[in-house]
């Protein structure tokens, strides 16, 4: 039976997962988990990058000292995007990868709107303005001066830097090229030329590999494990959403989706690239999927929001589970304040109380601020809820048709309470599931690359077959319609 390894490192957490083909299954074991970190020296904000290949040759320590056969058929790894490396003519690292919640690109957006148009950036691009876009964090170091980017000889997202430690290979994976907001999808390379007005160098921009690809052998030396066989390493759909929607087990054509994690992902799988007066209008982004698709979608402010009131609250000793939120939500009133997870918000992206700033939005919009804690958990639920709703009507509009279902894939499908909320918002049925699809998705690909699945379609399938799936109906329409149009008022002003 084949054997595959995938790692799947979101901006919060970490884990090694294997994944067994078997005729009409894939089954899945934990092999490793760790956390994700950020690291801030004298007040710039990085990713602990090494710490992150160390739990990566962990992972596979850890594999080959558990498995009775360590043979691997494949090893696949994607991350989140936007984030990267630059690196010298030796292939050293020129500098730690910075987070894209570092504040060098305030204000980056409108710098780069001044020599170049925003609806050219849309035409060209076809991707979403997010101020954490790799073409404002390079503008940011264009000026600054940074030393790094002066030097630089190779550019590599976070994923395809790790894939390069791996194998050699010095490669930009195409879902991680495409959110960088300088890939040409209609060209389908670079958009040299829109750097090189903003003055960014170009040298440095490595050929772009569609997902699936072999990228080679597994180069790395582990003294404490000797390979049986080499192993391919595997460019899978490295960006992590791009993984995730190849596993949602597809039932119609008129489909959405919702990736639903730190970041809640909402958009529809297309067969070429949206780019319209009226995607530019809702600010939606086409990005790279498998098999030639593109995901039109929009980023929204996910279960971070949610995971930075629990940092909060577990300084003062309220260290509350994932099941307990949902519960304190549950009992909560409904309907009580709302908030925008937009993810530009500059009242939400850049704060070390979220609870506090949740109380402080509700304030300065004249709501009622949340009693205590499980209503601003409530808030939150119910806001994605709605905002939802409105990414719906919106990608209505952009693709001209009706969505029959959404699909609610990661770790948000084991959120029962947010699903039916979800389902009563928008007045569609919600499939949860699989809440493992990043890594599903992971596997599959893998296993397309290798010959043991024909097709995306038959992958699908197979990951319908290995899932425990929930559906929930709408209902309680009209209470959701007051509670929209409020929301809609109160995010407009």
């Amino acid at each position: 039976m084949p054997k595959f390894l995938a790692y799947d490192i979101g901006t919060s957490a970490g884990r090694a997962m294997s994944g067994t083909l078997h005729a009409e299954k894939l089954s899945l074991d934990v092999i490793h988990r760790f956390p994700n970190r950020s690291v801030s020296v004298r007040g710039t904000l990085y990713w602990d990058i090494l710490y992150l290949w160390q739990e990566i040759l962990t992972g596979l320590k850890t594999w080959q000292s558990s498995a009775p056969d360590p043979g691997l058929d494949g090893i696949g790894l994607d991350t989140w995007a936007v984030d990267f490396a630059l690196l010298d003519e030796s292939g050293a690292l020129l500098d730690n990868p910075v987070h894209n919640r570092d504040a060098r690109t305030n204000g980056m957006m409108e710098c780069v709107f001044e020599k170049l148009p925003r609806e050219e950036i849309h035409t060209r691009t076809g991707i979403q303005f997010m101020q954490i876009n790799t073409l404002y964090q390079l503008y940011a170091m264009r000026l600054a001066g940074a030393p790094a980017l002066r030097h630089a000889a190779t550019f590599l997202t976070v994923a395809d830097l790790l894939n390069y430690w791996l194998t050699g290979q010095k490669v930009v994976e195409f879902t991680s090229a495409t959110c960088t907001q300088f890939y040409d999808p209609t060209a389908g390379d670079w958009a040299r030329d829109l750097l090189a007005r903003l003055d960014i160098p170009t040298a440095m921009l490595p050929a772009v590999v569609p997902p699936a690809t072999v990228l080679g052998p597994l180069t790395v030396t582990i003294p404490e494990w000797v390979m049986p066989h080499p192993i391919p390493v595997i460019a899978v759909a490295t960006h992590d959403t791009a993984s995730a929607v190849a596993a949602i087990p597809v039932e119609t054509e008129h489909f959405a989706y919702i990736s639903s994690g730190t970041w809640s992902l909402m958009g529809a799988e297309v067969r070429s690239p949206v780019i319209t007066a009226e995607s530019l209008k809702y600010n939606f982004t086409n990005e790279g999927g498998v098999n030639g698709t593109y995901r039109l979608l929009k980023n929204i402010l996910g279960m971070w929001l949610v995971q930075a009131c629990q940092e909060v609250w577990a300084r003062v000793g309220k260290t509350y589970s994932h099941s307990d939120l949902i519960q304190m939500a549950a009992a909560a009133k409904p309907f009580g304040s709302v908030i925008d997870p937009h993810p530009n918000s500059p009242d939400f992206r850049a704060t070390d109380d979220m609870p506090a700033s949740i109380k402080a939005f509700c304030a300065k919009t004249g709501q009622a601020i949340p009693s205590d804690d499980g209503a601003v958990v409530r808030c939150i639920f119910e806001s994605l809820a709605l905002k939802y709703r409105q990414t719906l009507d919106q990608l209505r509009e952009v693709l001209g048709h009706d969505i029959e279902v959404i699909h609610i894939v990661g770790g948000g499908a084991r959120n029962g309470l947010l699903c039916q909320m979800t389902a009563d918002a928008t007045q569609r049925p919600v499939i949860a599931g699989p809440s493992e699809a990043t890594v599903m998705g992971n596997l599959v690909i893998q296993a397309m690359a290798t010959g043991h699945l024909a097709s995306l379609e038959e992958a699908r399938r197979l990951i319908k077959h290995s899932s425990d799936l929930e559906r929930y109906e709408p209902s309680g329409s009209h209470e959701w319609d007051e509670a929209y149009a409020r929301f809609v008022e109160i995010t407009q002003m």
